[in-house]
């Protein structure tokens, strides 16, 4: 007999929702949502990265094509009785064309850029440069969402830049020579505060929390180390400069948002989190594993919270910190991005450590981990306990924190309940046994989407999207997703799934 009661209750105005880019949902419907203006569009139909397996070959106007069926995908969270919906807006569909030659005041001295005025003058002018068809269907998007009873994040910076801003192409067979050079180029400090001003100014009415960047951390590291990423070259210096510039954006366009819609506004930051783990309890290995977690998990917020910008970036000590207040108490909420651990060790590679094969992201696919835990479809270890750790990285900070991504890339679905409900189970644990300020968690993702350089094999959607046909079918996590957020909280007929292992790993009594 089924017992229908629940085990971990969620605070009652908890948030559940999903998370979405505009770059890997929105083409696919039809002609008139192509853009082709942003870096990673010209990034994946490059005919060098394609022959060399550096992306997939796979292109973004074959998509799930929200930018059309947006009603439809909103029906879809509403079946689900999503609470939250957060997504982003493209800067290359609203802007086109450079903002360069619409001024502003920028206070800028040996440090950094300390500050930047925008007048409402100025405002007035980008909205007459912008793309009005793109500005008056996210209006469209974002109303649509409200109507439905559904708060909308609205996060500013999901990886895609502008042509005019970053031409990975030129960057990456120049190595940095040539451009526009995106966020290594103190410019776009200015440019990306400009759009940031101007959407707060245009949709503020509709948003009910706002991010500045979703996983810089991601952009900086994988963009100049050599990876898939654009502009997929390795340049340390190059790195650092971007790392700078995205702090001292995000810092600038806090502060716009804040002038135009007032202190009361909250404004977060989504981060990638992968809690670092020593690979043993050797004192070397447990000292990587701390180095890992710094560069990582604090560095960033060490700049954005603190006002400590570490110029060593490696380093924890204050050799090389400056000290900036103009960066300081800039984060009111933060989004946790949380998909697996990262096993460390000690090695002689820059930073002092180095990632264990067969555990977290370096694992083979569709195998099972060093650990014995399951592997999903693109090589990451399935170890939901992990958020518990996630979370309590932030907990120095004492603000308030959201799950703003988590799933797997799982095609047929075998994992994805388990993953689900484990990772809810140590959510809630957080909240009741650590006492954290956690109030919500947003599922990656909605619909099966263009993972970026892997192309669209990955699947990570609650519903599963037919590309060609567009058709959208509900995953059985789908279910699970929907009667967790009903009984806001995890029934005890799913407590199985909670636990490590499960009968879905072989634990079969």
């Amino acid at each position: 007999m089924i017992i229908m009661s629940n085990t971990s209750i969620f605070p009652r105005d908890f948030l559940w929702g999903i998370s979405m880019a505009a770059f890997q949902y929105e083409m696919g419907a039809s002609t008139e949502s192509i853009d082709r203006n942003s870096d990673w569009y010209v990034w994946l139909h490059d005919q060098k990265n394609i022959s060399n397996n550096t992306v997939s070959g796979d292109f973004p106007e074959n998509g799930p094509g929200y930018w059309d069926l947006f009603r439809l995908d909103h029906k879809l969270g509403s079946w689900l009785g999503l609470k939250a919906w957060r997504l982003n807006p493209e800067w290359s569909r609203i802007f086109p064309n450079p903002t360069k030659d619409v001024k502003v005041t920028v206070h800028k001295d040996d440090e950094g850029i300390k500050d930047i005025e925008i007048t409402e003058q100025s405002l007035i002018k980008l909205d007459k440069i912008a793309n009005k068809k793109a500005v008056e269907h996210y209006m469209k998007i974002f109303r649509d969402i409200k109507g439905r009873g559904i708060k909308l994040i609205l996060n500013l910076y999901h990886w895609p830049l502008p042509l005019w801003i970053h031409d990975p192409i030129k960057v990456r067979d120049t190595n940095l020579r040539e451009g526009p050079k995106g966020w290594v180029d103190e410019k776009t400090v200015v440019e990306f505060t400009k759009f940031a001003a101007y959407i707060a100014w245009k949709f503020g009415d509709l948003v009910d929390m706002w991010s500045t960047f979703n996983e810089p951390n991601v952009t900086y590291t994988l963009g100049y180390t050599g990876s898939s990423f654009p502009p997929g070259i390795k340049n340390y210096e190059g790195m650092i400069q971007a790392a700078i510039n995205m702090i001292q954006t995000h810092a600038r366009s806090y502060d716009q948002i804040k002038r135009i819609l007032g202190k009361d506004t909250k404004v977060g930051l989504i981060y990638a989190t992968a809690p670092a783990e020593p690979i043993d309890q050797e004192q070397e290995n447990l000292e990587a594993a701390n180095r890992a977690n710094y560069i990582f998990n604090i560095w960033f917020f060490r700049a954005v919270i603190d006002g400590e910008l570490d110029l060593s970036f490696t380093s924890s000590s204050n050799n090389h910190v400056l000290k900036r207040k103009d960066l300081k108490n800039k984060v009111d909420w933060i989004g946790v991005n949380y998909y697996t651990r990262n096993v460390v060790k000690k090695s002689e590679e820059l930073g002092g450590f180095s990632p264990v094969p067969g555990y977290g992201f370096s694992c083979k696919p569709n195998t099972f981990s060093k650990a014995n835990r399951p592997v999903t479809d693109n090589g990451w270890e399935i170890y939901p306990e992990g958020i518990r750790k996630a979370l309590n990285i932030y907990s120095r900070y004492g603000k308030p924190l959201a799950i703003t991504e988590n799933g797997a890339a799982d095609a047929i679905d075998r994992y994805r309940p388990w993953l689900l409900i484990a990772t809810l189970h140590h959510v809630n644990k957080a909240i009741k046994e650590d006492h954290l300020n956690v109030f919500g968690y947003f599922h990656w993702s909605l619909l099966d989407n263009l993972e970026w350089a892997m192309g669209y094999k990955m699947r990570f959607g609650l519903f599963y999207v037919n590309m060609k046909t567009k058709e959208r079918t509900p995953r059985p996590s789908a279910f699970i997703y929907k009667n967790i957020i009903e009984e806001n909280g995890i029934s005890s007929f799913l407590t199985e799934y909670t636990r490590i292992p499960n009968f879905l790993i072989g634990k079969i009594e």
